[in-house]
């Protein structure tokens, strides 16, 4: 494929800027998140996008964590996104840095900000300060402390530096247009008082940067040429300009913001409001339970990072919002993992079987294939006996029509097995199925016999009783019980949309091969899904996530969209 055909709409700016030697033609972008929180599938994007395209330029990326919010962050967060990042494929180097690292350059711009008559201490509380704003019909109102003198405006900042007001007694404010048709240009704060501990500076501020203050400063600190941003700062780009105006550069350049759409999922939450809420509801175990979609649930969940930057690869980088369907990131993960992953049988909600006719004591060794679609992966022994375990799923004792599984009177084959017919169903007092007694075809068995190659319509999976491995399976599903298209909006309640069965336990039989393998590890689950090995695992009790199922939905509407 043309190179020039691939190339996103950022890719082509970074040309532009290129051709006119904007930057020397550097190529310098930053990730630049809040450590008050774990990141999650959409930062994800941001992440793939800042480090790809810098990698894809030769240019550099900085990971810079925004943290001029002391109420609300702390390291933990820190060393989650750094994990995230890694875990990703993408390495920062020796570029790693703080707002913070930076505050008191932003102390002294903003003092120079003052000086130049563009930045005033206000008096006005927050509520007075969004009235005084007007709306998107009506201009704003200057406020009464707009013109006071330099000097008066010097003296009140750094006693708000010293400590001598009270949180939103002062905040200082940029003044630009009171009658902007953009709200953000109408005298937007960029400091506040907030008399919380920072958890690097200690107690040494108690004025913060803003967000629309610190970040353009901060880029222009570390000579970011382009950055890069999701789609609602793009009301903002005015403001980042605007601040950068009096910023004095070395080489004169200063950096240019570009904006992308966000990655909105179905079936999934990302507020970050709303994940710290499942969590401090107790609604999920904690930030990497294997239903959130922060990237440490999705990793526990069994996602490799391959998957990921596959998913993102191929959402590509828009400029106008979208909804992207879930099953498109569940064929990422089957995609990467179909010829990697071994594929053993486990039994999820067993039910016990009893061959009648085999021979007590018995046992034979089966040949099974370690992945059908990778012969290099080679083969593995199972052991057959009169005692075995199928899925409860795979007997009705009432069969519908085209239900081709085991019933009363019906033959399956046992994949790399027999052929056996159900004779007998056993029922406790209460009258529910606890046993089949099941007689077996000797002749059947697969590779030999006449009989080797008789057709019967079902194959089912199963596990030897006699040296099963006992697992606790995780069957993840979706959060939401809709498709989440509106979880962004406050028009219903997202705890009402919760899934009751986003998470239901089972007891299961996994065949022995399973207690070789380690946590982390991934597997095929014949017929069922794909799984991984849990930490929550120990020497002897296993438990296993389920990552995905085997149907792929996506697949299947992308062939009927082509035909």
């Amino acid at each position: 494929m043309d190179n020039e055909t691939t190339k996103n709409f950022i890719e082509n700016i970074i040309d532009e800027d290129n051709e006119k030697n904007t930057y020397g033609k550097r190529v310098h972008t930053r990730f630049p998140p809040e450590p008050n929180g774990y990141l999650h599938l959409g930062h994800a994007k941001s992440i793939c996008l800042n480090f790809g395209i810098a990698k894809k330029y030769g240019g550099l990326t900085n990971l810079r964590f925004d943290d001029t919010n002391p109420s609300k962050e702390n390291t933990e967060y820190v060393e989650s996104i750094k994990r995230d990042v890694k875990w990703l494929g993408f390495d920062w180097d020796d570029r790693m840095f703080y707002a913070s690292d930076y505050f008191d350059k932003l102390y002294e711009y903003a003092k120079k900000l003052i000086r130049l008559g563009k930045a005033y201490v206000d008096d006005l509380s927050g509520d007075e300060i969004r009235e005084y704003r007007g709306t998107f019909n009506t201009p704003g109102k200057e406020s009464p402390y707009r013109n006071r003198s330099v000097e008066e405006n010097l003296q009140l900042f750094e006693e708000m530096k010293d400590g001598k007001y009270a949180d939103g007694e002062k905040v200082l404010r940029a003044k630009i247009d009171m009658a902007s048709p953009n709200l953000n240009m109408r005298d937007p704060v960029i400091y506040r008082i907030v008399h919380a501990s920072h958890h690097r500076t200690g107690d040494k501020w108690c004025i913060y940067p803003m967000y629309d203050f610190a970040h353009p400063v901060s880029d222009a600190i570390e000579r970011i040429t382009h950055s890069i941003c999701t789609l609602e700062f793009e009301a903002h780009r005015p403001l980042y300009n605007w601040v950068l105006e009096d910023w004095d550069d070395p080489e004169g350049q200063k950096p240019r913001q570009i904006e992308f759409a966000r990655l909105n999922v179905t079936n999934m939450i990302t507020s970050k409001r709303k994940l710290r809420l499942l969590v401090e509801k107790g609604i999920v175990s904690g930030w990497d339970d294997p239903r959130m979609p922060t990237i440490s649930g999705i990793r526990r969940r069994g996602y490799t990072s391959e998957s990921i930057r596959d998913f993102c690869e191929r959402i590509g980088v828009a400029k106008a919002d979208s909804l992207v369907d879930i099953s498109l990131l569940e064929y990422c993960i089957r995609e990467d993992l179909k010829l990697k992953a071994p594929r053993l049988m486990t039994v999820i909600d067993p039910i016990k079987v009893v061959l009648t006719n085999y021979p007590d004591g018995k046992t034979e060794t089966m040949t099974a294939d370690n992945n059908q679609e990778n012969e290099a992966m080679g083969t593995r022994e199972m052991t057959f006996s009169k005692n075995l375990y199928i899925e409860r799923n795979d007997f009705m004792e009432e069969p519908v029509k085209k239900f081709f599984r085991l019933a009363p009177g019906k033959e399956v084959r046992l994949k790399y097995a027999y052929i056996i017919k159900c004779e007998e169903v056993i029922k406790d007092e209460d009258g529910n199925i606890v046993e089949l007694h099941c007689t077996y075809d000797p002749e059947s068995k697969s590779g030999s016999g006449a009989n080797a190659n008789r057709k019967v319509k079902g194959t089912l999976h199963w596990v030897n009783a006699e040296d099963a491995v006992d697992v606790e399976t995780r069957v993840y599903d979706y959060l939401l019980k809709d498709d989440g298209s509106e979880e962004e909006g406050e028009s219903k309640d997202f705890l009402d949309q919760i899934n009751p069965h986003s998470l239901d336990v089972y007891h299961s039989k996994a065949e022995k091969a399973l207690a070789t393998y380690h946590v982390g590890d991934k597997f095929q689950f014949l017929r069922q899904g794909y799984f991984v090995i849990d930490p929550d695992t120990t020497a002897d009790h296993f438990v296993v996530n389920r990552i995905v199922g085997l149907r792929d939905t996506w697949a299947k509407m992308q062939k009927k969209k082509n035909q």
